[in-house]
């Protein structure tokens, strides 16, 4: 019986810190699709900025939110919704035909 329950555990654990949100990961991956893009030709080079300088407010936010080592859901839900506001503007401006 408590073999069954540590296995129990172990699992429940193991489920809860592989569904932790890891928001330098999703970052990373934000930074190579914008990077493809540019290289593609899909984004101008002013867009590229904007986007450049938008990571790098996410990755100061979480650096600030990652100082004191205690991420509050607050702070969670500020970076969470910066990141999707940043993945909605490369999704506009890959499909932006504007010249500038």
């Amino acid at each position: 019986m408590k073999s069954l329950l540590i296995v129990a555990l172990f699992f429940l654990v193991s489920a809860h810190i592989s569904y932790a949100q890891n928001f330098k990961s999703e970052l990373k991956k934000l930074d190579s699709e914008i990077r493809s893009a540019y290289k593609s030709k899909k984004l101008t080079e002013l867009e590229y900025t904007k986007l450049q300088r938008e990571q790098d407010v996410i990755q100061a936010t979480i650096e600030k939110a990652q100082a004191d080592d205690i991420m509050t859901p607050d702070e969670k839900n500020k970076i969470h919704s910066k990141i999707v506001r940043a993945k909605k503007k490369l999704a506009k401006y890959k499909t932006n035909r504007e010249i500038y």
